[in-house]
C-alpha cells in the first residue's frame, strides 16, 4: 500500500478517489506529442467532469449535457470553447447551451440540425454545426465499434446526399464540418491509424461530393488506456507521421488550419490520474469461497457491472506478499455488486486498505451513485505532495409544485 494513499485515507476516509494532476498533464503532453502539430485536442467530459481535472488538461471541452457544460464553465472554459455533442439534445438544453455561449454543435440527424437552429434563432445567433458521420463500414478490428452499424449516432453516410438539401435550408445554423468517432480504446496502433486514415479519406470525399465546407474536421479518438488494472496507457510512436501523410494526401490545407483538424479523448487523458482507495469492511467464506467486502462497490466504481459486466479489477499485492483467491464485493444489497470474481488479492482483513489503479476515467460519475443512498466517495485532487482540493458529490431531492395543483 502506497503510504500516501494510507495517509489520505486516514485524513478523509474511504471510499476515496485520488486524482493526480501531474499525471493528467503528462498524459496530455504524450497525446499532443503523438499527434501532428496543430491538431486540436478535445477532452470528453463524460470520462470525468471534475473541474480541477478539466482545468489542468487545458483542452477544449467536448460535452453532452448542460451538467457537463456547467463543469466546463466552472473550470474556466468559455461556452464558445465547447463542442456540444450527443443524440438526445432537448429543446431546453439547447436553449441553455446557446444562452451560455455555446456555438459549436455536433448533429446526429436532420431534426437535430433543425432543433439547434431553432434554439439559435431564439437568441438571434448562428450556431456552427458539424455533421456526425456513421460510415458505411469500419476498418479497425480492435476496440469498441462506434460506426458501420445501425445506430443512434450520426448520419448514415450513404444517406447524406438525399438529406443535404434539407440541411442547407435549416436556418440559424452554419454547416461547418464533419465529426467522426468510429471506435474507442484501440490498443493496436495499426488499427487506430487505419481507422483515422479511412476517416480522413471519407471526410475529403464527402466534402467534394456534397460541396460541404470544411472549417473543422473532428476525426475522433480511440486512444487506449487500462481501466481498473495496473498498466500504462498505450503508445503510438508512428501515429504522427502516418496522420500527417494521410492529411497531406486528402486535406491539403490542414497545415494552415483549412480545415482545422481535431481529435478527442477521455480515457487516455485521465485514466492513469485516478486511484480508488477502499477499506475492507468484512471477510467471509461461503461454501469454500472467500469474499472480501469493501466499502466501495458499483455505487463507487463501474456501475455497468451491476448489469452483468464484471470489471477486471486487480488489486496488486506488495512485492513478495502472498496472494489468495477471493471475490471483491461491495456493500450494496444486490448480488450484482461485484468488482472482481475470484481474483488474486493479498491476504486481507477488516480495516485493511486496497487500491484500484487507473480509474480516473469512468469512476464516480459512471457509477450507481444514488443506489441505496450511500454517500459518494470523497474526491481528493493532488499535485505532488500538495492537496489541491477535497470534494464530494451530493444529491438531493427537490420538490416541484405541479402546475395543476
Amino acid at each position: 500500500m502506497n503510504g500516501r494513499y494510507a495517509e489520505l485515507a486516514a485524513r478523509f476516509g474511504t471510499p476515496l478517489y485520488v486524482y493526480d494532476l501531474d499525471e493528467a498533464e503528462a498524459a496530455r503532453r504524450e497525446l499532443a506529442e503523438a499527434l501532428p502539430d496543430g491538431v486540436e485536442i478535445f477532452y470528453a467530459l463524460k470520462a470525468n467532469p471534475h473541474p480541477e481535472l478539466v482545468r489542468a488538461l487545458r483542452c477544449r471541452p467536448e460535452i453532452s449535457s448542460t451538467g457537463e457544460l456547467a463543469a466546463a464553465l466552472a473550470a474556466g472554459a468559455a461556452g464558445a470553447d465547447c463542442l456540444y455533442t450527443g443524440p438526445g439534445k432537448t429543446a431546453g438544453e439547447l436553449r441553455e447551451a446557446i444562452a451560455r455561449g455555446v456555438r459549436a454543435f455536433s448533429a446526429e440527424s436532420a431534426t437535430d440540425v433543425e432543433h439547434i437552429g431553432a434554439a439559435a434563432r431564439e437568441r438571434n445567433v448562428v450556431a456552427d454545426v458539424l455533421l456526425r458521420i456513421n460510415a458505411a463500414s469500419a476498418s479497425a478490428t480492435t476496440g469498441i465499434r462506434m460506426t458501420g452499424t445501425p445506430t443512434q449516432f450520426g448520419f448514415d453516410c450513404e444517406a447524406l446526399p438525399a438529406v443535404m438539401p434539407r440541411l442547407r435550408r435549416a436556418r440559424g445554423v452554419r454547416l461547418a464540418g464533419l465529426h467522426f468517432f468510429p471506435l474507442s480504446n484501440a490498443t493496436d496502433e495499426a488499427a487506430l491509424t487505419g481507422e483515422f486514415q479511412a476517416t480522413i479519406e471519407l471526410a475529403a470525399r464527402l466534402a467534394g461530393e456534397l460541396e460541404l465546407p470544411l472549417r473543422l474536421v473532428d476525426i475522433g479518438g480511440g486512444f487506449a488506456a487500462p481501466y481498473a488494472v495496473p498498466g500504462r496507457r498505450a503508445s503510438y510512436p508512428k501515429l504522427r507521421s502516418d496522420l500527417e501523410s494521410a492529411l497531406d494526401l486528402h486535406l491539403h490545407g490542414w497545415r494552415d488550419g483549412e480545415p482545422q483538424i481535431a481529435c478527442e479523448s477521455g480515457r487516455y487523458l485521465i485514466s492513469g490520474a485516478g486511484t480508488l482507495v477502499a477499506s475492507v469492511s468484512n471477510v467471509k467464506v461461503s461454501r469454500g469461497r472467500k469474499f472480501v467486502i469493501l466499502d466501495a462497490g458499483i455505487n463507487a466504481l463501474g456501475g455497468l457491472s451491476g448489469l452483468g459486466r464484471l470489471l477486471p479489477v486487480e488489486v496488486g499485492p506488495d512485492s513478495g506478499e502472498p496472494v489468495e483467491r477471493a471475490s471483491l464485493v461491495g456493500p450494496l444489497c444486490t448480488p450484482g455488486d461485484i468488482l472482481g470474481r475470484q481474483i488474486e488479492v493479498p491476504a486481507l482483513g477488516p480495516g485493511d486498505l486496497v487500491t484500484v489503479p487507473n480509474v480516473g476515467a469512468y469512476g464516480v460519475t459512471a457509477s450507481l451513485l444514488a443506489f441505496l443512498g450511500r454517500p459518494a466517495p470523497v474526491e481528493v485532487i493532488v499535485r505532488g505532495e500538495e492537496v489541491v482540493s477535497v470534494s464530494r458529490l451530493e444529491y438531493a431531492r427537490r420538490h416541484q409544485v405541479s402546475s395543476s395543483g
